[in-house]
């Protein structure tokens, strides 16, 4: 199978006229259409039933571009999506535990949401934000920005060059800062993956103020293209470390805390993100599948993997993510994120046209 490693700037294209998926919705304990079962993917010990479209989406939102999804300790579960052709609406919808509708909020992301990512700081939570507008935000779990950034400008750390905007105030695609996702890092701080700007990693303290940086563009250890998601990988009998999902260049790479290379991980096609619960790490690939590691990073299972699937997902310029009536039960077209809920069921976000977050229920 041909593996495409371009940049997912050069595939990301505008469509007009985008209409919803004109049937509602699927309840999470609901049979799918056509009245059988749930298809199930996946090993013993990781079987999980699939259920497309697991939410109900209110009238007032329409589902574009599905980017990242988070759950917070209650269960909620936060989805932001990316909404390009209708007027500004909340970026970032929020829902219970049975996929019914709970808040949105979030017009200023419009245009530009991307990674979501939930801490708890000082015994409240809070969401963490990338917008590829060009900045970072902190809010609360109700959308009250708690502080926004833009590019940062770093003095040259350990003889490298400064960090910083080429021409000061242009932000997004095709500039230098343009954010994807957010990890936490164990001193308080946090790390930033610059995926679709410079292709480093910045790293910020508590108070986020940036304070280092290291990648940049490449193919060679160290060196990134597209880090569009990352993750602090602490799991039982690993060195603790930073894993990037070096998604252009078909890999995760690891980091130590202060950016020196550690090791690559290859069993991955175009990876966007990373989860982690217990031992098992969780990393949804925009080419149609989704990938459980063990904690030495030996595949558990590629959930959906298809070879023909995944060449009629690339065909015509991905023209599959704008046409649902394609899409077939138990199969992923373009998963962007994914994260694990308090029982160990996945939910996933997908970069389609008219939006998709599907439930993976824990089944055995």
């Amino acid at each position: 199978m041909t593996q495409v490693h371009r940049s997912r700037r050069e595939f990301l294209t505008t469509t007009g006229g985008l209409a919803l998926i004109g049937s509602a919705p699927a309840i999470l304990g609901a049979e799918n259409k056509s009245g059988s079962k749930p298809p199930v993917l996946g090993p013993e010990g990781h079987r999980y039933e699939v259920r497309h479209n697991c939410m109900q989406i209110p009238s007032h939102i329409q589902w574009q571009d599905t980017h990242g999804v988070a759950i917070d300790s209650a269960g909620l579960i936060y989805v932001k999506h990316r909404t390009m052709t209708v007027e500004p609406q909340d970026a970032i919808v929020v829902f219970d535990r049975d996929g019914k509708f709970v808040r949105s909020f979030g017009k200023e992301f419009h245009g530009g949401g991307h990674g979501i990512d939930i801490r708890r700081d000082d015994g409240e939570e809070f969401l963490y934000l990338c917008d590829n507008k060009g900045y970072i935000a902190k809010s609360s779990l109700m959308g009250e920005i708690v502080w926004k950034h833009a590019a940062p400008k770093i003095e040259p750390y350990k003889g490298a060059r400064p960090f910083e905007l080429e021409t000061p105030g242009k932000y997004g695609k095709g500039y230098l800062f343009c954010p994807t996702n957010i990890a936490f890092a164990p001193d308080g701080g946090f790390w930033v993956g610059d995926g679709y700007g410079s292709h480093f990693i910045i790293k910020y303290d508590k108070a986020a103020n940036p304070v280092d940086y290291f990648g940049g563009a490449g193919n060679g250890p160290g060196q990134l293209q597209t880090p569009h998601g990352l993750w602090w990988d602490d799991r039982k009998g690993r060195e603790p470390s930073l894993v990037v999902a070096d998604r252009a260049n078909a890999r995760l790479q690891y980091f130590s805390a202060d950016g020196k290379h550690l090791s690559f991980c290859n069993d991955v096609l175009f990876p966007a993100d990373i989860d982690i619960r217990g031992e098992t790490m969780l990393v949804p690939d925009l080419h149609a599948r989704i990938t459980l590691l063990d904690a030495a990073n030996n595949v558990i299972a590629h959930l959906g993997h298809d070879p023909d699937w995944l060449q009629q997902v690339l065909a015509d310029n991905f023209a599959m993510r704008r046409q649902p009536e394609r899409w077939q039960s138990g199969k992923f077209v373009h998963p962007h994120d994914a994260c694990f809920d308090h029982d160990g069921n996945i939910y996933v976000a997908e970069w389609v046209a008219t939006g998709r977050v599907s439930f993976l229920k824990h089944i055995g």
